[in-house]
């Protein structure tokens, strides 16, 4: 039988509304177990960076994070400031900066993943390894869905 508008609304809204609730839940969270003074963007940024092969420059990382350039300059700035990553010039652009994660930075994002996992591993092992697998590719499929209609 199919659901009528009102009730796909109702579903959808449902679905949101959980999403944002645990996201804010989890946010809140983690920025408690996180090292003094690390906010969880900068975890974020470190975190990508310490993923990443490669020199990004902050317009990439912005693009990446779906923030405003400033807002990623100034997470750089702060980031930069407590020694945990570096920015140089690009040498093919002058106009472009280019930034890597330092061996401090690496430290840094190692220490808050200490303190962030048995958060992160508690909730998986109350909900159930098995359920966590079944809810990830429909996560997934959520946040693509997101990424090319936004």
């Amino acid at each position: 039988m199919a659901q009528t508008s009102n009730e796909s609304n109702a579903l959808a809204i449902s679905l949101f509304s959980e999403i944002l609730m645990a996201d804010q839940l989890a946010r809140s969270r983690l920025s408690k177990a996180l090292p003094k003074g690390m906010e969880l963007s900068h975890f974020s940024v470190l975190n990508h960076l310490a993923h990443s092969a490669s020199e990004r420059s902050p317009a990439q990382l912005a693009r990446s994070f779906h923030v405003t350039r400033g807002a990623m300059t100034n997470t750089l700035g702060k980031l930069e400031t407590a020694g945990y990553v570096h920015i140089r010039p690009d040498w093919d652009d002058a106009r472009r900066k280019m930034v890597a994660i330092s061996p401090a930075g690496l430290q840094a994002r190692d220490a808050a993943l200490a303190s962030i996992a048995p958060i992160i591993s508690e909730v998986v092992a109350e909900i159930g390894e098995s359920r966590v697998r079944a809810a990830l590719p429909i996560l997934r499929e959520m946040r693509i869905k997101l990424e090319t209609t936004g």
